[in-house]
């Protein structure tokens, strides 16, 4: 079925700014001047864009469709108060005024276009210490969640650690890293963004390069991360132990946090210093202990003393650095300890068929 924005008006000024926001949003536009739309196009279109001069025609009665949601009244002359008039009239859903409303337009016709999506389960990762196992973490849980057939976006959001792309063995696959959203503001088209990513092992993956860039806007954080959400499925982010504003950011967006911590003193000491910078910032936090060689702190004693919910024990997986060696990524091992545990979290996580229709 078409998912073209349908635009009707004769004023080529007018219609040449409709153009332009319908291909910024990535939404194709179907032009109709002269007759009313048949019925079938006017329902079939996702939203409906009616220049003031054809509202100013008024057309007689029955030449005009029936009444639906998704019209707009787009006029220019905010002093025109007859325009609502206008608008009562066709029974559109509101009027807007360029360029006034355009940034408003500019997000309505990406919602249009991109479906009523659920948001994406979003999911952060970060270690309680350095060399705690987060990336590992995040890698295998994007990985795991594309294998179940999930839309999964990775996002790595340390710009110190050596970028994921190199984890997943996909430093040559072509596509943007973060510098070329770095002055990323305001709406980004989901679909668009989802499209122009590398995908190693089926993960839309956003990393880092190595041109020297180790810094972030909060805007450019927010458009990314809004616009990977908006797609639907998993989004995982691999995030720093220090956060600066980007990261609060991304902090302040997760469905879940899952703070990585091996089960012994030191690490804990220094997981309480990123629970304090951090857990205010994330809805719900839980702990993720790792168990070298299947000792140290229990799991729920480790969660007790940090204060926070325990998502699970993790045991150290033989082979994991070979298989980095070889170019296998985190949790492409169904069988292996870490896939199990990713499977079993993500089930736990996303919702059920039922919940989600």
């Amino acid at each position: 079925m078409s998912r073209s924005i349908l635009i009707l008006t004769e004023d080529e000024a007018l219609l040449d700014d409709l153009l332009r926001l319908c291909a910024a949003a990535g939404a194709e536009a179907e032009v109709l001047p002269g007759a009313p739309p048949d019925a079938e196009r006017w329902a079939r279109a996702p939203l409906v864009l009616v220049g003031d001069d054809r509202a100013a025609a008024r057309p007689a009665p029955g030449q005009w469709p029936g009444r639906r949601p998704g019209v707009l009244l787009v006029g220019r002359d905010l002093d025109d108060h007859t325009v609502w008039e206008r608008g009562v009239a066709l029974g559109v859903e509101q009027v807007i005024h360029l360029p006034d409303d355009e940034p408003w337009l500019a997000d309505r016709i990406a919602d249009a276009v991109e479906g009523p999506e659920r948001p994406a389960l979003t999911v952060g990762v970060l270690g309680g210490c350095g060399g705690a196992g987060a990336s590992t973490l995040a890698c295998a849980l994007a990985v795991r969640a594309a294998r179940q057939g999930r839309r999964t976006t990775l996002i790595d959001a340390d710009p110190l650690g050596g970028g994921l792309d190199v984890l997943l063995g996909g430093e040559r696959e072509p596509g943007p890293r973060w510098p070329a959203f770095a002055c990323a503001q305001g709406r980004l088209s989901a679909a668009a963004l989802d499209e122009s990513l590398p995908r190693p092992h089926g993960v839309s993956l956003l990393s880092w390069d190595r041109s020297g860039l180790v810094r972030l806007p909060a805007d450019a954080m927010r458009s990314v991360l809004t616009a990977a959400r908006r797609g639907g499925g998993v989004v995982v982010l691999d995030l720093p132990r220090a956060a600066d504003d980007a990261v609060s950011e991304a902090l302040a967006w997760l469905d879940l946090g899952l703070l990585v911590v091996p089960g012994e003193l030191r690490p804990l000491a220094a997981a309480r210093q990123v629970v304090g910078a951090a857990g205010s910032q994330v809805r719900d936090l839980r702990v993720v202990t790792r168990m070298p060689g299947g000792r140290g702190l229990a799991g729920a004693e480790l969660a007790r003393l940090l204060g926070l919910p325990l998502a699970g024990e993790l045991p150290e997986e033989p082979g994991l650095p070979a298989a980095a060696e070889r170019g296998d990524p985190p949790g492409r091992d169904s069988g292996g300890v870490l896939a199990r545990f990713c499977d079993a979290l993500l089930e736990r996580a996303l919702p059920t068929p039922e919940a989600a229709a």
